[in-house]
């Protein structure tokens, strides 16, 4: 415990709340089109969601592994670096989550740890070629992947039940998306939860308290999960909305191979090591099986905005994570605090601005966009 300083323990719990902001940022990815179709309640559907992903949060590390050893130098690595990547992870989720947009948290996470060592340690600190390999080629494969999947499943459900009464096909393609939305959450945890694993094992390799070759303690695999869950439970019900009701009018039969297809994708990523975004794989998903309906829109218009954000989401985190790796490098012990103002202060705001139109359980699905007001109305409720 001699190697766990003041600024360690900062770090580490930076980390959690990065897992945190991942939980509600991502709660759409399995239980979006669940509460759309009403195959499960609102707050039934993030509850299961949260304890499976503290589940699956024990599954695996291959994730964790390629995060901790993998797309960084770890013997170049500080945790003053890794703060400040994390602080650039954290603010692009929360405005993102701000604009109800479903953006990437792995890659906000991927690309603040890349601006801040590369600002750090050089270049020579970043394995370029790794990021490539387990990054950068798994977010363009595997949503085109998912989406493949989910239309051809949608399409042979809606084939093979097309004679059947419409009641019953709805009736059970809503049962079989609580098994399904249920694996997609169980999945996400082995997936999105390593990442915080892998950046606290970092933190405890470059600290000294762990080899260069360990793998996440126990402690680690459990706090991350539990903070991955919680995060889970509160709901990330704006980006819900996007996701549920903003790309495509989601029925049961689309909902159930839309989550399928993520399932397979995320597991076998999990168990290959790639880290990649559970977000672009459910988007994806999501798009196959409008396309997969016949008739069914598909508002490319908000497809187009998220495409966006996938795009800008790993450099803009860069920019933040070497912005604020460049004040603590210069500033010492002073630079950290100003830091960790800041971005409190901007976490703070954020939230703030949030409360002016919440969504929440009740009005999840009520319209198919988030928007950002500026008079705050007579509601109240929760805006997570």
């Amino acid at each position: 415990m001699d190697h766990i300083t003041l600024l360690v323990a900062v770090v580490i719990v930076t980390a959690l709340a990065f897992d945190f902001t991942n939980g509600f940022h991502d709660t759409a990815n399995a239980m979006a089109t669940s509460i759309a179709t009403g195959a499960l309640r609102p707050r039934i559907a993030v509850l299961i969601s949260g304890v499976l992903n503290i589940a699956g949060a024990f599954l695996s590390t291959e994730v964790a592994r390629t995060i901790s050893g993998g797309i960084v130098d770890d013997a170049l690595v500080t945790p003053a670096m890794i703060f400040a990547g994390l602080v650039g992870a954290i603010l692009w989720n929360l405005a993102t989550w701000l604009a109800g947009l479903p953006s990437s948290s792995s890659h906000a996470l991927f690309g603040g740890l890349i601006g801040a060592v590369w600002v750090g340690a050089g270049s020579k600190g970043v394995h370029f070629d790794q990021v490539l390999d387990k990054v950068l080629l798994p977010a363009v494969v595997s949503p085109v992947v998912a989406g493949v999947a989910a239309c051809a499943a949608t399409y042979l459900a809606y084939l093979l039940s097309a004679r059947a009464r419409q009641d019953r096909v709805t009736k059970g393609f809503r049962l079989g998306q609580v098994a399904s939305a249920s694996l997609v959450s169980l999945a996400h945890g082995t997936n999105d939860a390593q990442k915080t694993m892998g950046v606290i094992t970092l933190t405890l390799i470059s600290a000294g308290a762990l080899g260069h070759d360990a793998g996440p303690p126990v402690w680690v695999v459990g706090s991350a999960g539990l903070a991955i869950g919680l995060g889970t439970y509160l709901g990330g019900w704006r980006i819900i909305r996007t996701m549920g009701k903003g790309l495509t009018e989601i029925q049961s039969p689309q909902g159930f191979a839309a989550e399928t297809a993520s399932t397979a994708v995320i597991l076998t990523s999990a168990h290959l090591g790639f880290a990649l975004s559970t977000t672009q794989v459910a988007s994806g998903s999501i798009l196959g099986a409008g396309l997969g309906r016949r008739l069914a829109e598909v508002r490319w218009g908000v497809a187009g905005r998220m495409a966006l954000a996938w795009l800008i989401t790993l450099p803009f985190a860069a920019l933040v994570g070497g912005l604020a790796a460049s004040v603590v490098k210069h500033g010492g012990n002073v630079g950290t605090v100003v830091v960790a103002l800041v971005a409190l202060a901007l976490a703070l705001g954020v939230v703030a601005v949030s409360r002016r139109n919440p969504v929440h359980a009740d009005n999840v699905n009520d319209h198919h966009e988030v928007t950002i007001r500026s008079q705050t109305p007579t509601d109240v409720g929760s805006a997570v």
